[in-house]
């Protein structure tokens, strides 16, 4: 069995993730609105959940503004992360959805952080089947051995 291709991977801010959270946040605002067009409706619910729909709203805004950009790079034996400009950091990377055009990446770096990435082929159309090949490759599944002696030693 071969090991799959080294691959650098751009990673920024994703339209599809974008475009999702705006289908949810309207659906969501739909549904408050039609709750408040109901006759007699009117109150400290209602005023509550159109609270709760413009703060989901703002949330929701400000996790795609502060989108984790950089590079994801995969050498063979193990996932690299850096921001851009930054150093590059070892790290686990599991996959979370795939949709064929659209992965939902989970990285764990070394230090402990854990960042979410959504990847799409427009990134970098050329390298994408080289990424999905490192995501889903045996090799990409190790841990780094300081990353599992962490994760033992979190265990209780």
């Amino acid at each position: 069995m071969h090991s799959a291709p080294s691959v650098t991977y751009p990673v920024g801010r994703s339209r599809w993730a974008g475009r999702l959270a705006l289908a949810l946040w309207l659906a969501g605002a739909g549904a408050a609105a039609l709750w408040l067009l109901q006759p007699g409706a009117a109150g400290w619910r209602q005023a509550l959940a159109l609270a709760a729909v413009l703060a989901a709203g703002a949330a929701a805004l400000q996790a795609w503004r502060t989108a984790p950009q950089g590079e994801l790079h995969w050498d063979g034996r193990q996932w690299l992360w850096s921001r851009r400009g930054g150093p590059q950091q070892p790290g686990l990377v599991t996959v979370h959805l795939d949709l064929q055009r659209c992965l939902l990446l989970r990285l764990q770096i070394l230090d402990g952080r854990v960042r979410w990435l959504w990847l799409e082929p427009s990134f970098q159309p050329g390298r994408w089947n080289d990424l999905r090949r490192a995501v889903y490759s045996r090799a990409s599944r190790q841990a780094p051995a300081d990353l599992r002696d962490r994760q033992a030693a979190a265990r209780p």
